[in-house]
């Protein structure tokens, strides 16, 4: 918080400033986050030798983690000071880190199995009806099971309808309000708690897959067009870090020589 004009006259400035030895670590760990987290997540979606090595949606979690608090910790190597290529690298960054948010809305509204392989149309219209033959096993009554196709059938598309942007971004809060309604309807069926938290949990799977197949096609598309926009500000990232590490080294910032 300390002004431009006089934070090099502060006791902490050498300590703390980006060439001090805090301000250099809190920049190398905070790189280290952000270009490793990548890189990890990276390999284990293309080599074959990673395949087993834990869930695509373990590693996503962890490169999430790692690309918002790699930045965190740029920023404070930063001193908050923004000027000539350093501003460049920053909002980079930020456009990296902004476009990640876009990009794990997306992600997630893909049906996927348990080990974050995508589903295609025909494996998640399987899930969806070995979800409804659960619930009948369960012993939920047949009068039940109808009214819980009627209102599964206003949360889809009608014939030749198609869902647009506004539904994938905004259809959630329909969603959440016909699930709770359902749970109701199912609650009130007299299950006993066991059976009740196995249809409970079968039922909002099956909401989500449904509606989800509903708007597939529309996010597929906007997802393939998300990583037109999400890798040249990952490029253009490492590009001026590469020559932000290269000038800090050759004019000695690197070493706390400046």
């Amino acid at each position: 918080r300390t002004p431009y004009r006089v934070r090099a006259y502060a006791p902490q400035h050498r300590v703390l400033r980006p060439a001090g030895p805090v301000g250099r670590a809190l920049g190398i760990a905070g790189a280290a986050l952000l270009f490793g987290g990548t890189a990890a997540y990276e390999a284990r979606k293309r080599m074959r030798a990673l395949s087993n090595a834990g869930s695509l949606k373990s590693w996503l979690d962890m490169h999430i983690f790692c690309g918002l608090v790699g930045p965190a910790l740029v920023t404070l190597h930063t001193s908050f000071k923004f000027n000539g290529i350093v501003s460049v690298a920053y909002w980079s960054m930020l456009g990296v880190v902004a476009s990640g948010f876009v990009g794990r809305y997306l992600y997630v509204r893909i049906p996927r199995t348990i080990r974050g392989v995508e589903m295609d149309r025909r494996a998640i219209e399987e899930r969806a009806a070995e979800l409804r033959r659960e619930l009948a096993d369960l012993t939920v009554p047949v009068r039940l099971l109808a009214r819980i196709e009627q209102l599964e059938g206003e949360l889809l598309p009608r014939e030749g309808e198609r869902h647009g942007a506004a539904s994938l971004l905004f259809g959630g809060l329909a969603v959440r309000r016909k699930t709770r309604e359902i749970e109701r309807q199912i609650r009130s069926a007299g299950l006993n708690p066991e059976r009740l938290r196995e249809a409970l949990h079968a039922e909002a799977e099956r909401i989500q897959l449904l509606r989800r197949t509903a708007t597939l096609d529309l996010t597929r598309r906007l997802f393939a067009l998300w990583h037109v926009f999400h890798r040249p500000f990952v490029w253009v990232l490492v590009a001026v870090f590469v020559l932000h590490v290269g000038v800090a080294v050759y004019f000695g910032y690197a070493t706390g020589g400046r």
